[in-house]
Order: structure tokens, then C-alpha cells, then sequence
């Protein structure tokens, strides 16, 4: 066990890469096959991944091509940290309006769910046109073991800016020694 942790602080920036990737392709899955169509805030979510994967790529490829014998650099495991707990916080305020704790912006109604041309607009105007549903932020469209899509981002980004903490802070003999 003490041989996986000290792999997983070591090389942190590169498994921070791989769970950003798997949550944006698992939020990309559940969009396009699961047809629950995001939020204003699911896609401000998916934002903070981003950045989590934009720095642990960079962290990553400096780490491998310049022969960085003691793993990746720790300021990017702050920075990661910091990421995931903005993640967390955002996700934590979905969730808490979904479950009606407190009050959700008014942007979270107005997302439509296709784009709108203007011979669309008109048969509004006309009356003769459908109207299309909108993604409220407000609304659980799934969820598992009692969580919502947003529940579980909470605890998952919460999981990963504690974990992105201690590989910042891991002890020296976790990191390789200098050759």
C-alpha cells in the first residue's frame, strides 16, 4: 500500500490528468448517449476540469521530457488543488440547489437545449411553433445511491484536491531520490 501511495504522490499530475479526463468523458457519455443535456452550471463544472487537465498535462510532459527524477513538480499539485476544491465548491452549490437549500441564479433556466434560428424565433412569435425544454439547474435528472450527477462531482472533486494536498505536501522519502 505504501508503494501505491508513494507511485500515486509522485506522479500525481499524471493520474490528476486521467481522472479529469475520465469525469469530462463520463460527463460527454451521459450527454450524448444518456441524453441529459447539461446545465449553465454542469458546463461551469466541466470548465474547472478543464483547467485540471490543461495544468496536469503541462506538470506531466515538463516531468517525463526533462528527465525529472523526482516526479512531477509540486507547485502543480497545489494548483491542482486548488482547481479541484473550486470544482468542489461548484459542484457543492449545484447540488445544495437541487435539493432546494437555497436559491439557484435565473441563468440556470435560460440555457435552451438546441440552438434557435430565426424561422424558429418566428413561429414563436406566431404561435405556431414548439417551444423546446430547457436544462434547469434546479432539476436531478439522475441519480445514484442518493446523489445527483452533482453530488457525486462534489464528493469526486473533493476526493481529488485532498489527494492533490497531500501529493503537494508528500514526505521527501515519497519522492525519488537525486541521481
Amino acid at each position: 500500500m505504501s508503494a501505491i501511495y508513494k507511485l500515486l504522490t509522485r506522479w500525481w499530475t499524471a493520474f490528476a490528468l486521467g481522472a479529469s479526463l475520465a469525469m469530462l468523458g463520463a460527463a460527454h457519455a451521459f450527454e450524448s448517449f444518456g441524453g441529459l443535456p447539461p446545465c449553465n452550471l454542469c458546463l461551469k463544472q466541466r470548465e474547472v476540469y478543464w483547467a485540471a487537465v490543461a495544468i496536469a498535462a503541462a506538470a506531466t510532459f515538463w516531468a517525463l521530457f526533462s528527465r525529472a527524477s523526482r516526479g512531477t513538480p509540486r507547485i502543480a499539485a497545489f494548483l491542482l488543488a486548488a482547481v479541484f476544491t473550486t470544482g468542489a465548491v461548484a459542484a457543492g452549490y449545484h447540488a445544495g440547489g437541487e435539493l432546494h437549500w437555497w436559491d439557484l441564479p435565473a441563468t440556470c433556466l435560460a440555457a435552451p437545449t438546441t440552438s434557435i434560428d430565426l424561422s424558429a424565433l418566428t413561429a414563436l412569435l406566431d404561435g405556431t411553433g414548439e417551444t423546446e425544454g430547457f436544462a434547469s439547474c434546479g432539476d436531478i435528472p439522475w441519480s445514484f445511491a442518493g446523489l445527483s450527477m452533482a453530488g457525486w462531482n462534489f464528493v469526486i472533486s473533493a476526493a481529488l484536491a485532498i489527494f492533490s494536498l497531500l501529493a503537494a505536501k508528500r514526505p521527501k522519502d515519497a519522492r525519488a531520490p537525486r541521481s
